[in-house]
């Protein structure tokens, strides 16, 4: 047994030590910066007719959708952030979920502005109402974010001690969060390896771009619903408060509701994210009052 801590302790400390997010960071920054100007230049050439291509895509239409490829690099350090914080910080875990679906969408938004048709039919041209949709839907997630994180920061200021078997659980997070990165790094390989042999095959026939907006990141919330089943039943062995239960709870409904939103389209996909967000900061913030309460009923319940 204390081999096997060792070795999760030396895991943790090359995958998610402070150190090894900061040159993540670094690294990944200056791939997203390079990434936009190569695809800037990209775009330029198809223009200028240098290069011919056997298909036809928006991201390559217009120099505004270069913002797309850094935004999806910056997406993958989310990711990473994600599983950083899982060990830290159930909320800040759950926030980073909320981050990464509000960005998904953002990132949208960049390959949608070179597609959009101006006119005065704007609300009947499918392109432009999903556009509308994801604007306006961004917005409400953003400040939903921003109520969410101020209900977690709450839950953190009043937890002044740590105790022995909350640090038991933070143990076993470190677990789960260490087996992760080589598992989402296994995915994230698999995912762009097999797209690359698709559109390599069949670029003639579809157009590789038609769906790279999901690519990975319906598999990941997969995992992610698992992850957080396997949080709820090891943390039954440390509480049974019912509050606890129910919001550790909530939090995987809010999960499942983001990874349905990948299986549908158009405004039913934005509702179903802005309806997760809001369903897990209703959890929290009923969490946060329940506690509230209790810890006023020990008080007054005190000698």
């Amino acid at each position: 047994m204390g081999t096997f801590n060792n070795i999760i302790r030396f895991l943790f400390k090359i995958f998610l030590s402070a150190e090894t997010r900061d040159k993540t960071e670094k690294v990944i920054l200056t791939i997203a910066i390079v990434s936009f100007f190569l695809h800037l230049a990209f775009i330029f050439l198809v223009q200028l007719k240098v290069l011919e291509l056997p298909f036809e895509s928006d991201l390559l239409e217009n120099p505004i959708s270069a913002a797309y490829t850094p935004f999806s690099f910056i997406l993958i350090y989310e990711v990473y952030l994600l599983i950083y914080y899982l060990p830290k910080s159930f909320t800040t875990y759950i926030t980073k979920q909320y981050e990464i679906i509000t960005l998904i969408i953002i990132r949208k938004l960049f390959k949608d502005l070179s597609a959009l048709e101006l006119s005065s039919e704007w609300f009947e041209i499918k392109g432009d109402l999903q556009f509308t949709y994801d604007l306006l839907g961004s917005l409400l997630l953003f400040y939903l974010i921003f109520l969410f994180q101020k209900q977690g920061r709450r839950k953190v200021m009043d937890q002044e001690k740590i105790e022995k078997s909350v640090k038991s659980f933070i143990s076993k997070k470190k677990i789960i969060a260490t087996a992760l990165i080589p598992l989402l790094f296994g995915m994230a390989l698999y995912t762009f390896i097999d797209w690359t042999l698709s559109f390599s095959f069949n670029s003639s026939d579809l157009n590789p771009f038609e769906s790279i907006n999901d690519l990975f990141f319906d598999e990941f919330f997969s995992v992610l619903i698992i992850v957080d089943v396997v949080l709820l039943l090891i943390s039954l062995f440390y509480t049974d408060q019912f509050h606890k239960i129910i919001r550790n709870s909530g939090f995987i409904i809010s999960t499942i509701l983001i990874r349905m939103s990948f299986g549908v389209s158009g405004a039913i996909s934005t509702i179903l994210i802005v309806v997760a967000v809001l369903f897990g900061l209703s959890i929290i913030f009923i969490h946060n009052k329940y506690e509230k309460d209790l810890s006023n009923i020990d008080n007054d319940t005190m000698p």
